[in-house]
Formats: structure tokens, sequence, C-alpha cells
């Protein structure tokens, strides 16, 4: 289903490619270079229908969007050399790096493959409790729990809620209604407790999603040895930073750091909030990150790179790689910069 934000931004995409405005545009506000965020990428999802199959492209388009990019002069780099960039004022070119999210299995099945063909660097942002199973995929648990079921009630402290579940249409609000309920009206410390008394009650295996889609530690120790792959932290359980304690949001941006170091050698150096947006990240997070001695943190605040955020390495922006907009045109589009101030109240500079 096509929202109404989602139109709004296709229409501004199509308006600034069908118009000439982006390539007249790019050298003016087009920045330095872009970090590319991806989530899956598979030619095969175990659900095409699915509510989150925005989230996944197929490895055939993250082809052609590299090579794409490559003809129009951009070099793929590693993160670490993406930062040197920043700092540089973006002296050697422009330039991109790919960062993806949550360490899904076809990442390393089907995406670096292409990565290799092309000889292009990625970051893959871990979250051990994901791995561990002291955090779960809530948003595909949700998506199970709804299939499965014609209603469902939650229990609430201001007593039961039952949710219409009986037909397409009605699902898509269910996931909606509950997607609402885990990230507002649950504690963030709850959230799994909650998520899986609600998946048992409901006869759903809430270990299921991570498991089928997520990649072992032995699967990501493989991907860490590959002189492609940077891993960085995506903090301890995926957790939404705003809504934990000072003591509790530290504890998950740096502790995750020791985390992946037992199980992979080496410290991280680099960071992915979770979720990304306003309502997860702020101020108060930028600078725990960089207290707990990153070298650069990515947001999923939409926006290309510029010289200026050589004094902001912890709150960069990202350019959204996903199934909404898997075209080249839209891609060009949003790597020009017109994009950029659409998405961010006029700003060109996006950090938080």
């Amino acid at each position: 289903m096509i929202d109404g934000g989602e139109a709004i931004r296709k229409l501004a995409l199509n308006v600034a490619r069908y118009t000439g405005l982006a390539p007249l545009a790019k050298p003016f506000i087009g920045g330095i270079g872009a970090i590319l965020m991806l989530h899956r990428v598979t030619a095969t999802p175990e659900r095409p229908d699915s509510v989150n199959r925005h989230l996944n492209i197929a490895p055939g388009f993250l082809d052609a969007m590299i090579a794409d990019m490559k003809a129009h002069g951009y070099a793929f780099v590693s993160m670490d050399e993406a930062v040197e960039r920043i700092k540089a004022g973006g002296k050697g070119g422009e330039f991109a790096t790919i960062t993806a999210d949550d360490a899904y299995r076809d990442n390393m099945t089907e995406a670096l493959p292409v990565l290799e063909k092309h000889g292009a660097p990625i970051t893959i942002y871990v979250a051990p409790g994901l791995i561990n199973g002291t955090a779960d995929l809530w948003w595909d648990v949700v998506e199970d729990i709804v299939k499965a079921r014609d209603s469902l009630t939650l229990t609430r402290p201001n007593g039961p809620l039952t949710i219409d579940c009986s037909t397409p249409a009605k699902k898509l609000q269910a996931n909606a209604r509950l997607h609402a309920y885990l990230t507002s009206e649950v504690r963030e410390e709850d959230l799994q407790a909650v998520l899986r008394d609600l998946a048992r009650s409901n006869g759903i295996d809430a270990d299921g999603p991570r498991l089928r889609t997520l990649m072992s530690w032995d699967e990501i120790r493989g991907m860490a040895a590959h002189p492609l792959v940077t891993i960085g932290a995506h903090t301890i359980n995926h957790s939404n930073l705003k809504r934990l304690s000072e003591t509790g949001a530290r504890h998950e941006i740096g502790a995750v750091r020791g985390m992946l170091q037992a199980e992979l050698g080496e410290k991280p150096s680099h960071f992915a909030y979770p979720y990304g947006y306003a309502s997860a990240v702020g101020c108060r997070e930028v600078g725990f990150a960089r207290d707990a001695g990153y070298t650069s943190a990515v947001t999923t605040r939409h926006g290309v790179l510029r010289a200026e955020h050589a004094g902001f390495l912890h709150a960069l922006p990202r350019i959204s790689v996903n199934g909404r907009y898997q075209s080249l045109a839209h891609i060009r589009t949003m790597l020009s910069g017109v994009t950029t101030p659409l998405a961010n109240a006029g700003k060109m500079v996006v950090t938080i």
C-alpha cells in the first residue's frame, strides 16, 4: 500500500527528475558524497507482499545502482575512508559508502557477491541481542501474529483491547496499531517481554524471524574477515535510545563495543542509531556515541554529505536505498541533493 507520505516523496522525486532540476542543481547542492543505507538484499523475499517489504531491494538493483554511480564518477570507499574524506572536505572527488543495518543473512549470500564484483566496501551494523535472542525482530513478529489470527486481544493496564485482523485491510490496520502500542504504550525495557507474551498467546514463535533471516555469529565472523566488510555496532538490543534513561542508553551504546570485541576480536569504530529518526536519537544520544569512542555514527535522516559534516561525525545522514525507491532515476535525484532540504525543512546540512 502506498501511503500519502510516500506519494508526496515520489511526486517530489519525479518533479525534480522530469523538470531537469536534479542534474542542474547537483553541481551546487550535491555535496561531497553519500552514505547509502540498506537492510535486506534478496531476489526471493519470503513474503513479497509483506508490510515490511520496503526493507528489501533486489541484488540486481544493487548491481545496477553501483554501476550507475561509478559511471557518474562516484568512488566506493570504506567507512574509515569516508570519514577521512569528510574531514578533508571531499578532496579526491565524490564518494559513497554502503551500510547495512541488522546483519541480515542475505547481506552475505546475495549482496556480497555484487559488492565483490564492484570492489565496493560495506559496513554492517550488528546488534548482538538480535543474534543472541535477548532482542527480537519485533516488526516481523508482529506481522506473523497478525497474519495468523482473525482477531487478537491486548492486555493493557486500562483494560483489554480486541483488534480485528479478519481482512487484508484490517490486518494492515492491526499491524499499525500493534506498532504504535509497542513503541509508545510499552516501556522500551519491557518490549521483548510484552511481545513474547503476545506471540506465545497467539501460537507464534518469536525467535522464528531472527533465526530465519539474520546471520549467526559464525557467519558474522566470516563476514568480518572479508576485506570488503567492516562490522559496526547497532546498540546491544536494537533499542530506541530516546526511550531509555541516561544509564540505559549509555550502556546500550558503550557496552556493545566490548560484546562485539568478545565475539569478533576487535572493537567496532562505527555506530548506527537504531531507527535513527527524530523520536529515537537527538543531541543526548549523539553525545553518548561520541563519549563511547566511536569514530562515526549514522542516523536515518535523509541527506547527502557536505564538507560541514566534518564537525558532525556522530550525526551523519544517509540515503535509504529501499524497495519504495528501487529506481536509478530516484537514486540519481536523491544524490543530486535536491531532496535533502525537501525532507529536512530546508536544511542543507542534515545532522539531527
